[in-house]
């Protein structure tokens, strides 16, 4: 496995690797989201669990996830060709490590996932930064993606802000900091960043920018009575609305002005607004184009999507890491094999 690149498509590779179903998982602070793609890279079955903390209550709810989502599709694990796990905190791509993932109970200790899940499953793991694999699903659901390679940004609105990019078709990875454009300096004398640094980008245009722009009057969440406020005609939301979508539609332009992405597709808690969003930031789009010539030229508010809501993407991506990237001899032996 390499540490840099992971194509978004591609054929089955000399090893078998996409000649059997996949499993891609998504594992969340709250849930685990679990895809089964079948070898013509279609999805033929999902599943839903509760995620638990700690590292055997992650892993057991991934095997849990697994085994379920192979049941609903009507197939064995062991006729898996591999599966693929995104999952947040420090991810080593190459051992299948985890650390500091706080949300999921793993501050201390290195988890070595892909070997524990290889070990339960018999079968070969692949482990992957969540966003990486949210962006490679975003690229395989995307239109034309077996025609050509894709480039697509996948921007993140969620309580940070950060981005997943496919380029030519090939996950981006960089030294460990690629698409973390949250925390790229926007305002230098702003707010105090948690990274440390003045006035980020997450500041502005993550998930919690709205609950700091539009505080909750009740339970449900801010960014939906921000933008049911505004839709009703009140002017402190509607200015509130648009300042949120200038600070994503900024994010946008540096995604595209720095790696020229062909799309940038809207994902994490915020885009489940759903359209809304979209004109509220093509909108923005269209407005800081009008003063110039070259961002008009761009075509910007065209590359703007928002990520599919009837699939879970990111486990998409991660199954079609599992059918992409080479994976161990033994994958489908002893557990043995894992280690």
């Amino acid at each position: 496995m390499s540490t840099d690149s992971t194509p978004a498509q591609g054929p089955p590779t000399a090893d078998g690797v996409g000649d059997r179903p996949t499993v891609g998982l998504d594992i969340g602070g709250t849930k685990t989201l679990a895809a089964l793609l079948a070898p013509d890279g279609s999805v033929l079955a999902q599943t839903r669990i509760a995620t638990g903390r700690g590292p055997d209550a992650v892993i057991g709810g991934a095997v849990r996830a697994v085994q379920e989502v192979a049941e609903r599709a009507g197939i064995e694990v062991a006729a898996l060709d591999g599966v693929g796990v995104g999952v947040p905190g420090l991810v080593n791509h190459e051992d299948g490590t985890v650390r500091h993932a706080v949300n999921l109970g793993l501050e201390d200790a290195t988890l070595p996932l892909a070997v524990r899940l290889c070990a339960e499953l018999g079968v070969g793991v692949v482990v992957d930064n969540d966003l990486n694999v949210a962006a490679l699903g975003a690229a395989h659901l995307a239109p034309g993606h077996a025609v050509r390679p894709i480039d697509l940004a996948f921007l993140a609105l969620g309580t940070g802000l950060a981005a997943g990019l496919v380029l030519d078709g090939v996950v981006r990875r960089g030294a460990g900091a690629a698409g973390e454009i949250g925390h790229v300096p926007v305002v230098p004398d702003g707010p105090v960043c948690p990274c440390g640094q003045r006035g980020c980008l997450e500041l502005y245009a993550s998930g919690s920018a709205v609950d700091r722009l539009w505080p909750a009057r009740t339970d449900r969440p801010a960014p939906v009575e921000l933008f049911e406020a505004a839709a009703a005609g009140d002017p402190a939301a509607q200015a509130a609305r648009d300042t949120y979508a200038d600070a994503v539609a900024a994010a946008i332009r540096m995604l595209v002005l720095s790696v020229d992405v062909r799309r940038v597709v809207l994902g994490g808690g915020v885009a489940q607004l759903g359209e809304p969003l979209l004109v509220a930031v093509r909108a923005a789009l269209e407005r800081q184009a009008m003063t110039s010539p070259f961002l008009d030229s761009l075509g910007l508010p065209d590359r703007v999507l928002l990520a599919p809501g009837d699939v879970p993407v990111a486990a998409v991506g991660a199954a079609v890491l599992a059918r992409t990237t080479p994976l161990p001899a033994t994958r489908a032996v002893a557990p043995t094999g894992c280690v």
